[in-house]
């Protein structure tokens, strides 16, 4: 799994829940070390022993866990960058879930050798979508469900998410669009900041 994933849940757990927390994980999963290198490839089972001793010292579900990862991905200050890449989707929620498509590409045009998963977005009406989330990545639907909620606030629009079954080999997540202008939402900038 790639340095960028782990790191990530990394910085989650470090914010979110403190440093000690994070230590007591690695060394459950025994990794042997408490620090990720953003830019190296890991064996994934070591991930995943990793996401497990989280979960059990948490005493949360993964789907729980990775769904707040999603969100946090989104909504933290850390994550500015990953924020703006997901806004460059559009003007509206509705944009944003359109682009998704494409997200894949987008990530491999920042990070070339970060392969996510394949994703398909269905146009139910125009109020109800289907997000299929295809295999590759353990856990994607529900961190894409924290990254649908979170975007959703960003742009102040009023989502229901819930869980779609499967289609095939795909994870579907159920989209609602209830209010596409129920608050304000989160200020954005096309051309970033300078300092």
């Amino acid at each position: 799994m790639h340095g960028l994933i782990n790191r990530a849940i990394q910085s989650f757990v470090c914010t979110t829940y403190g440093r000690p927390c994070w230590a007591r994980a690695t060394e459950t999963a025994g990794l042997g070390f408490v620090e990720f290198e953003p830019m190296l490839i890991y064996d994934a089972e070591l991930s995943v022993r990793l996401l497990d001793a989280l979960c059990t010292d948490l005493k949360r579900s993964r789907a729980d866990f990775l769904e707040d990862l999603g969100t946090y991905l989104v909504s933290h200050p850390n994550t500015e960058d990953l924020r703006r890449l997901l806004r460059f989707g559009g003007v509206s929620y509705v944009d944003f879930l359109h682009s998704l498509d494409d997200l894949p590409d987008r990530v491999r045009l920042a990070v070339s050798d970060l392969e996510l998963p394949m994703l398909e977005l269905r146009e139910e009406t125009p109020t109800e979508y289907k997000l299929l989330c295809f295999p590759g990545l353990p856990g994607f639907s529900s961190v894409m469900t924290g990254v649908l909620r979170a975007m959703g606030d960003d742009y102040g629009a009023l989502v229901m998410l819930a869980d779609g079954g499967h289609k095939g080999e795909a994870e579907v997540i159920a989209i609602t669009l209830v209010e596409s202008a129920f608050a304000e939402g989160r200020q954005f900038d096309l051309g970033g900041k300078t300092s």
